[in-house]
């Protein structure tokens, strides 16, 4: 921090500091991937467009970058993307605009584009942490858990070898690690390398959270609790806010869960920043929990509009089938399946939807699925998707 005030203090002085800008927002940027305090994001940003008002992209392409990572870290995919594209066109030979266009390609559905853009980068930068990530991401959605693991395990070393290693993306190597590990179904696998994250980044908030829900999937819910409350208690992220509320439901303790719904909500609605960040996690807590269908609906309609990742598509099937929307709904999971990728909430809300569609044979195969991946993919969810197997199995 004392780096970032040192900044502060030289644009103060003089608005026009075009290194002291472009540094800020890199360091803002990479204070939000620590904190997951949002923050920082619109104090990169503004560094950035400050930036670029002094000195045009053409001759301050730290700037441009900067604004690019700005735009993607606050889900302006579409403007990240083009301005990615426009990074490349000035420097070809240089992967800082591929890594940005192929990551906003990649959130915007457009799966092809990206892993060509992806390729350009391995040809430029084979082997580098930035480029490994990438790789590894493109193998979690294609259902290629061994590759993805394989590439993650190379970015971690390099993150390590590094000459000055970066706390924060050693932490990061783990958990993406970890992720991948627990949405094979390996819980055992995935606590070690989120109490590695940990270990590496103390607090790391991506890691307690992920480590509150693995604690869930393996029966500890008082230390599950424990957990998700550390990790609210940095950053009220709304999935983390929603996944205690669950916890203590569960346990019985409604008055705090009510507590925790209401500020899923308040955080989601706080400003519009909050509103792009989290609408596609509002969607999902107004799903899960069967509150404002229409609602719900609506905005995952139009995120999906823009936005047409797997994921996206998921959340508009799911949103749909809640709203009475069954047709809609079984289009979009099948845009949400089409890579192959292996999720077993994926697999949940398409046994659910073909349920509502009358198909009982397709709805026993995925819910099956999904509970053969990961058993305890969530507190609330697996537990209905257990008890709609069993439905579907006694009408065999």
């Amino acid at each position: 921090m004392t780096a970032v005030r040192f900044l502060e203090e030289r644009v103060k002085k003089d608005p026009d500091d075009l290194v002291a800008l472009n540094k800020l927002a890199s360091y803002y940027l990479q204070l939000y991937r620590e904190t997951f305090d949002v923050k920082y994001l619109s104090l990169a940003l503004r560094s950035a467009r400050s930036s670029l008002q002094v000195l045009g992209a053409d001759q301050n392409l730290g700037g441009l970058d900067a604004l690019a990572q700005a735009e993607y870290a606050t889900h302006d995919f579409a403007s990240a993307r083009d301005h990615g594209k426009e990074l490349t066109e000035y420097q070809p030979q240089k992967s800082a605009g591929y890594l940005v266009m192929g990551d906003a390609l990649l959130e915007l559905g457009d799966y092809r584009r990206a892993a060509e853009t992806y390729s350009r980068i391995e040809d430029l930068d084979p082997g580098a942490l930035a480029t490994e990530t990438r790789l590894g991401r493109l193998a979690v959605l294609r259902g290629d858990f061994s590759a993805a693991e394989r590439h993650f395990e190379v970015a971690l070393a390099q993150a390590r070898a590094a000459l000055v290693p970066a706390a924060e993306s050693v932490a990061w190597c783990h958990w993406q690690l970890g992720e991948t590990a627990f949405q094979a179904g390996d819980n055992q696998a995935a606590e070690r390398h989120y109490r590695d994250a940990l270990e590496a980044y103390p607090n790391y908030v991506r890691a307690l959270a992920s480590l509150g829900r693995v604690r869930a999937a393996l029966g500890d819910s008082a230390d599950a609790i424990r957990q998700y409350e550390r990790a609210t208690n940095i950053v009220p992220d709304p999935m983390f806010v929603s996944a205690l509320g669950d916890l203590y439901e569960i346990n019985g303790r409604h008055q705090e869960a009510r507590r925790q719904y209401q500020l899923v909500e308040q955080i989601g609605r706080l400003n519009e920043l909050n509103g792009a960040l989290y609408n596609r996690q509002l969607a999902l807590f107004y799903a899960d929990h069967d509150l404002k269908p229409n609602e719900a609906y609506a905005n995952s309609a139009r995120e999906y509009s823009v936005r047409r990742d797997v994921f996206g598509a998921d959340t508009f099937a799911w949103c749909a089938l809640k709203a009475g929307k069954t047709a809609e709904a079984q289009t979009a999971i099948k845009e949400a399946l089409r890579l192959g990728t292996r999720d077993a909430r994926l697999y949940y809300h398409a046994g659910l939807i073909a349920r509502a569609a009358g198909d009982r044979a397709s709805a026993r195969d995925y819910l099956q699925k999904a509970l053969a991946l990961n058993p305890q993919f969530d507190p609330m969810q697996a537990a209905i998707a257990k008890r709609a197997l069993e439905g579907t199995e006694a009408l065999k």
